[in-house]
């Protein structure tokens, strides 16, 4: 019995080499190779989608909307929803304007708090991968209206741009 020797995948060509030394064509089709091909980028989209991010942060799968910008459109009048995922008590102490408490520990009980319309801004005062990992959680739970403050609330801050102190 002849057993070939064959890369994964790799054999693209119409002959391949068998370990007795001939020559041997490829009957069984390409297809049969495309389709374990597929079929496992399939099966890591659906039950590993981290892995398709690998070497890339998963803030890179997000939108974001720096400040500056979140700045620009709440000047222009344009409704933002800003959800301060900051501890409550952070929250209380200072936010931006008109910015909803929603504690990056609750959101995995509370997302359905969040509105699916509107551009929704999600921030805190984290690593922005911390934040944009939250995002992506809403993402995979039908919402596609969330961004991200990468520079967070200090970041903010650090602008000069205004905070409201009062309690909510």
């Amino acid at each position: 019995m002849t057993r070939c020797l064959f890369a994964f995948l790799a054999s693209w060509r119409d002959k391949a080499f068998c370990d007795d030394g001939g020559q041997h064509k490829i009957a069984d089709d390409r297809r049969a190779e495309i389709k374990i091909y597929f079929g496992l980028l399939l099966w890591l989209s659906l039950f590993h989608p981290v892995l398709l991010f690998a070497g890339h942060g998963v803030e890179d799968s997000v939108d974001n909307l720096p400040a500056d910008r979140v700045k620009q459109l709440m000047d222009a009048g344009e409704k933002l929803i800003l959800i301060d995922m900051r501890p409550a008590k952070e929250y209380q102490q200072s936010r931006l304007p008109g910015a909803r408490s929603l504690p990056f520990a609750e959101l995995a009980n509370r997302f359905g708090e969040v509105p699916k319309s509107g551009r929704v801004v999600l921030y805190c005062d984290c690593k922005p991968y911390d934040v944009a990992d939250r995002a992506v959680f809403l993402e995979y739970r039908g919402y596609r209206n969330i961004f991200i403050m990468p520079e967070g609330y200090q970041g903010w801050v650090k602008r000069g741009y205004p905070t409201e102190t009062n309690r909510r």
